[in-house]
């Protein structure tokens, strides 16, 4: 029996030696620092083997893939993202307030994560969620069990308790060394109120909490997200050391440049909130509550105006929830509206979240030895961004193709 076993792992791995490599060729490859024409990727199992131009770079035995009449761009991550938070989408149901035990939503939630691929996003931040379901999303995508953008996950976010006599650095501290005893990628702080129809930007955790939480997840050697609505949780979040900020709005001069300088990467979720305004009916909001929500995005932009032009460095982030799955990348037309080219907004979605993922030698770039990651865009997302949100006709991840629209979209 053992020499069977032996025999059939020599063959395995024979049959993997010999297999013929694979080529793709694009007409336009963006590598994440340049844009290049006529384009060889040659691929060994899920990395990226070379980079080359020109046909005659192609192995002599290699299986072609041929994309030429689009571009290839890395697959873009998305850094806020709240993955189980599904919708069956029912007649009659409202996105908030079901109740399903965990196993059932992630089951359901593929759906969410299917959703997600197609938009060229093969790699998330998932910013909060009950019952573990978004540790058991990431280990089965991670084991091949489930079909879904790669996970960095922060499980249960951190609150204040709502008893709190006050401030309580050490159970704050406490806190952030459970969340990553219990297996969270990241810290994830909900700093101030605000969430879905509410635009409340009230500070709830204070600077020496934040502070508190920010070193003991570094001591353990992990990162933290802070949540603030408004510019006190904000700048606090930036003192404190936070590796990312998430929403905000009226960000001052100094708290903008104590971001340059510590290279805080601020994470505006602009779009989610144009999302909330047009889901509204499907979440039953108040009417009155629209125009807070307008004016919140307003105030949102206006400060990534200023931030863009500041060199604070900025990631996209989602927030999506429910339905928004599918509208992942909309937020790149916000950056650039704020001011940024499509090759700096398509970088808060590559190189600079692959960087602040502790992923810049794996994810973000076309490159050898990077993740076998490409997405193929039908259009010129370098000059229109929003190529990237509407063209997507074909996306690989770790080697395998994960969504081909091409029949589809009659290419």
């Amino acid at each position: 029996m053992r020499g069977m076993f032996v025999a059939l792992i020599a063959m395995t791995l024979l049959t993997q030696t010999n297999a013929p490599p694979i080529a793709i060729r694009f007409g336009h490859l963006w590598d994440g620092t340049r844009l290049v024409d006529d384009a060889v990727v040659v691929l060994e199992g899920d990395r990226i083997k070379s980079v080359a131009f020109g046909s005659s770079e192609i192995p002599r035995d290699a299986a072609v893939t041929d994309l030429r009449r689009y571009t290839a761009i890395p697959g873009l991550i998305d850094l806020h993202t709240h993955m189980t938070y599904y919708w069956d989408r029912k007649a009659g149901m409202r996105p908030l307030g079901q109740r399903r035990r965990p196993a059932v939503t992630v089951f359901l939630a593929q759906d969410n994560a299917l959703r997600t691929l197609e938009t060229g996003v093969t790699t998330v931040r998932d910013l909060g969620a009950s019952g573990d379901a978004d540790f058991a999303m990431r280990d089965l995508i991670a084991m091949g069990a489930m079909k879904g953008p790669r996970m960095f996950v922060a499980g249960q976010g951190i609150s204040a308790p709502r008893d709190a006599a006050g401030p309580d650095p050490d159970a704050m501290r406490r806190a952030a060394e459970e969340r990553v005893k219990a297996g969270a990628d990241w810290v994830k702080v909900y700093g101030s109120r605000g969430s879905f129809d509410s635009v409340e930007t009230t500070q709830t955790i204070t600077f020496d909490e934040m502070k508190a939480i920010v070193d003991a997840a570094h001591a353990l050697g992990h990162k933290v997200a802070i949540h603030s609505y408004g510019p006190s949780g904000v700048k606090d979040a930036v003192r404190a050391g936070a590796d990312s900020v998430e929403h905000g709005i009226d960000l001052d001069e100094e708290t903008l440049q104590d971001m340059v300088k510590r290279g805080t990467v601020w994470v505006p979720t602009i779009d989610h909130n144009r999302y909330y305004v047009d889901a509204k009916d499907d979440y039953g909001f108040r009417p009155e509550a629209i125009l807070p929500l307008q004016k919140y995005i307003a105030r949102n932009l206006e400060s990534t105006q200023r931030a863009v032009r500041a060199g604070v460095r900025i990631g996209m982030g989602s927030d999506a929830v429910f339905s928004m799955f599918g509208q992942n990348t909309r937020e790149l037309e916000w950056f650039v509206k704020a001011g940024m080219t499509p090759a700096r907004a398509l970088a808060a979605a590559t190189t600079i979240a692959a960087d602040l993922l502790d992923q810049r030698e794996r994810l973000g770039r076309i490159a050898p030895g990077f993740a076998a990651d490409l997405v193929a865009i039908e259009g010129a997302p370098l000059e229109n961004i929003g190529d990237v949100i509407n063209g997507v006709r074909w996306v690989m991840k770790d080697g395998a193709v994960v969504v081909d629209r091409r029949a589809a979209a009659g290419k």
